[in-house]
């Protein structure tokens, strides 16, 4: 097998980490809350922004977020239960088998804590973490220090990531970039990719 591509590039929530829907609605409805209305909150950038570029703690953005929603409220979202896809990340370990995994996340300082309790701590090659680097996803700085990590140009990556803007910022770099929607879809990428690698590899 020869991949197309020097190294993938991957989104972490929304591609590999999933949440706990329904026990977010859950919360909203013990405290009161309407519908949307804790994800809302969460998600505002007067909050969220200082958070994922690491300049305020995972733990000050909760105390953020208590003043809005409640302590209990806010504390207990912190807590959601998150799962990780089986399907995506046998996928993502078949090609790292031959060439470089980097995980590129918008997250915040607790993410190194996060990917322990998952088990995922040696998953990747490398993790870009924005509240680590400071920059966030859809800006390009980012997914230039991910393909500096795997070592290769930036031409030369390819990018999975479930937010279409950080696909458009992908594909401005030179990136081939994948807008991700399900395993399975990633699972056909990765095969061009291959079919590609190989055809090129026997033209030499």
């Amino acid at each position: 097998m020869t991949f197309a591509h020097g190294a993938v590039l991957c989104d972490f929530d929304g591609v590999l980490r999933h949440f706990d829907g329904q026990a977010q609605a859950a919360i909203e409805s013990r405290y009161g809350l309407a519908p949307g209305e804790l994800l809302k909150a969460a998600f505002d950038p007067a909050i969220m922004t200082p958070a994922c570029l690491g300049r305020i703690t995972a733990e000050e953005w909760v105390e953020r977020l208590a003043a809005v929603v409640g302590e209990r409220a806010a504390e207990e979202f912190s807590r959601v239960p998150s799962w990780i896809d089986e399907e995506v990340k046998a996928i993502l370990a078949s090609v790292q088998q031959h060439v470089p995994v980097i995980l590129v996340t918008n997250a915040m300082t607790s993410l190194e804590r996060h990917l322990d309790e998952l088990g995922l701590t040696y998953f990747a090659d490398d993790v870009v973490s924005s509240a680590r680097v400071g920059v966030a996803k859809p800006d390009p700085r980012i997914l230039l220090i991910a393909a500096e990590r795997a070592g290769v140009p930036a031409e030369r990556c390819l990018f999975v990531d479930d937010r279409l803007e950080n696909v458009e910022a992908a594909m401005a770099l030179g990136m081939t970039a994948v807008h991700f929607t399900s395993a399975a879809d990633l699972q056909r990428h990765v095969e061009e990719a291959t079919l590609q690698g190989d055809r090129a590899a026997e033209d030499v």
